[in-house]
């Protein structure tokens, strides 16, 4: 009698151990390259991104995330307590969406990153503003910046947890929604660009 051979199931990494990254597409064709949607269980890659300069495009996006909210004064090196804040905030998402909210985050930060900037020019000692196209990499570094600034001036000002703020932001910022922080200060940067072209 001869044995069945065993069928192996592919394991499936889900951060959190509930989200399913696979099921997410970044529609945003200029930020494909940059948003890694690779599958960590718990965002924490303990520095191996950091050795290049663009090394960090290969950063798992919740990571960074993580990281840009752990950059401030309060939460310095406090990395469990912003894993906590961003998970708690992805439950949130989930409830009140009923979407996976990596892809809430994704296209999140495809609609507050700003497409155009301004840089100065010296011309003869005179300092003039110039619109310029902004790099991809840039647009989600500043995508980012922008959600956890809003996360950080609302929680200052609200009693509500940091958690349930950045749900909000993230849901709002998803539907490109202008009344908040992050695309405002998205559309105040292009706003800007336009008058220096």
């Amino acid at each position: 009698m001869m044995a069945e051979p065993e069928v192996k199931e592919a394991v499936k990494k889900l951060l959190f151990n509930k989200w399913d990254i696979s099921e997410v597409k970044v529609t945003d064709p200029g930020l494909v390259r940059y948003v890694n949607l690779s599958a960590l269980i718990i965002p924490h890659s303990c520095g191996k991104f950091s050795r290049q300069e663009f090394n960090k495009a290969n950063m798992p996006i919740v990571e960074r995330l993580i990281n840009r909210l752990m950059q401030t004064e309060n939460n310095t090196g406090k990395k469990q307590m912003t894993i906590g804040i961003v998970r708690d905030a992805f439950e949130i998402v989930n409830k009140k969406t009923k979407r996976n909210p990596i892809e809430v985050l994704v296209e999140a930060i495809a609609n507050c990153g700003p497409r155009e900037e301004t840089v100065r020019l010296k011309y003869g000692g005179i300092n003039v503003p110039k619109s310029v196209d902004t790099a991809p990499l840039r647009r989600v570094d500043s995508a980012i910046g922008f959600l956890a600034e809003a996360t950080l001036k609302a929680s200052r000002k609200s009693k509500k947890p940091a958690s349930a703020i950045l749900a909000d932001e993230l849901i709002a910022a998803s539907k490109g929604d202008a009344k908040c922080f992050s695309v405002g200060k998205k559309e105040e940067r292009e706003r800007i660009a336009k008058s220096a072209r």
